[in-house]
């Protein structure tokens, strides 16, 4: 007996009380059917697919059309586009060549990190005496001065030539920001505000005497018969410092910490104020030329105030990053989020490397004093907002690493190139005569 109701079978029922019918009436479930369909495309990528293959149909018709006008030219015309065709062959090597020239830049930097790892092990095991810095030199020197002497060169020499031959202006932003920020964090405020107004006698007039004294040695000693200008722009070249070596013997003599920071706080700001000077005697020389738009006559009164304007705009721009970095870092200080620590150091780095280009480039100031009034700004008033600061520590000086190996490899690549340079050696004159040697 069926158990549906209207079942014409309702008195002749199966076994189970479900007549046959009714059974073969029993509506199925489309929707999970649909739904294991979807499952399945989207399991096979059948869609993605389907549309790759709508794509490539749509370009083969393309093609095809293209083809057809093509092959409906005269017979002139198709030569001419013949002609076409294959200095557009050849422009395509020419470019493929060029992307794969510009593709081996990576290598030059990366090469000489992992042999400063090596460098750095063995003299940190044998040879604690040698500077790091000038084996990287060396290293440098040694992969430039093949470049034109090798044929036909390799992957790594093409690499030094692409960065050998980078504008030096792009050279400066990508150093400079990295290598400065980390020396004006590091500074004990409470000294350097102590000693600011030495800092600034040694920094600005010494400097200046410096390059002044430079100069006259030049001028009336050297065999090469410079203008005054140049002279004075040669002097401001070498009158910035490194204090490196100083440093390590005050510290191996146990000299006072006011003694240490006249040394090393003068060292960050004479740097500023180096650059500040060869702007403006470089102007001058260039300006003897009297070619239009290269350089500039600069009198005592334009001097002073270039001068001005320079280091102490760049100490405003500076100051202005430093002050925005800390309210940044202010909302930021959430302890116990590490992703807030890692966004406290791109804030940092970002900020010192946007500092130094508004200042450089943009306000045409000083990037260096920027670079390090926005450290100092940091330090001083945002050191305590920082979550994780053996984090910021450990990054920079990372980057200061890095960045210290590519710049002195690239330094002797550069120097390499130079004395390598075959043009010089061979019969068109000497890179140096007797008269360099004194």
């Amino acid at each position: 007996m069926c158990l549906k109701k209207n079942c014409p079978l309702s008195n002749l029922g199966n076994s189970d009380g479900i007549c046959c019918s009714c059974e073969r009436k029993k509506p199925q479930n489309h929707k999970g059917a649909h739904k294991s369909y979807r499952d399945f495309i989207v399991r096979t990528n059948i869609d993605l697919i389907v549309i790759a293959f709508f794509i490539a149909w749509l370009h083969a018709d393309t093609v095809r059309a293209s083809e057809t006008s093509t092959m409906a030219v005269d017979g002139g015309s198709g030569e001419r586009e013949s002609d076409i065709d294959s200095l557009e062959v050849e422009a395509g090597h020419d470019a493929a060549e060029e992307e794969i020239e510009t593709a081996y830049a990576v290598l030059f930097p990366w090469f000489i990190e992992i042999i400063g790892v090596f460098v750095y092990y063995a003299l940190s095991r044998w040879c604690h005496q040698i500077p790091f810095t000038a084996i990287m030199f060396l290293i440098g020197f040694c992969i430039g001065f093949c470049v034109d002497r090798v044929k036909p060169r390799n992957i790594l020499l093409e690499s030094s030539y692409i960065w050998t031959n980078i504008e030096g202006e792009l050279i400066i932003l990508i150093f400079l920001p990295g290598l400065l920020y980390l020396d004006s964090f590091n500074i004990d405020i409470h000294l350097f505000l102590q000693s600011f107004l030495q800092l600034v006698v040694f920094a600005f007039p010494m400097v200046l005497g410096g390059t002044a004294l430079t100069a006259l040695v030049a001028y009336y000693i050297f065999p090469y018969g410079w203008s005054f200008d140049l002279c004075m722009t040669f002097g401001s070249i070498l009158s910035a410092t490194d204090p490196v070596a100083v440093a390590v013997l005050l510290n191996e003599l146990g000299a006072p910490p006011r003694l240490k920071m006249h040394i090393s706080g003068e060292s960050l700001m004479n740097d500023g104020s180096a650059v500040v000077f060869y702007t403006i005697f470089s102007s001058r020389f260039f300006y003897e030329f009297g070619l239009d738009g290269i350089g500039e006559e600069i009198g005592w009164g334009k001097g002073f105030a270039l001068f001005f304007r320079l280091a102490f705009g760049g100490a405003a721009i500076g100051l202005a990053f430093g002050i925005g970095t800390v309210f940044i870092l202010f909302h930021l200080d959430r302890r116990l989020s590490g992703e807030d620590s890692v966004i406290q150091v791109v804030t940092t780095i970002s900020a010192a490397y946007l500092s130094f280009f508004t200042s450089e480039i943009l306000a045409h100031c000083s990037g260096i004093i920027a670079v390090l009034f926005c450290g100092v700004t940091v330090k001083a008033f945002g050191e305590t907002l920082l979550n994780n600061l053996q984090l910021t520590h450990h990054f920079w000086e990372i980057t200061e690493h890095l960045l210290n190996a590519l710049l002195f490899a690239l330094g002797g690549s550069v120097w390499g190139e130079i004395i390598g340079d075959q043009t010089y050696t061979e019969g068109q004159g000497r890179l140096f005569a007797r008269q360099d040697w004194g």
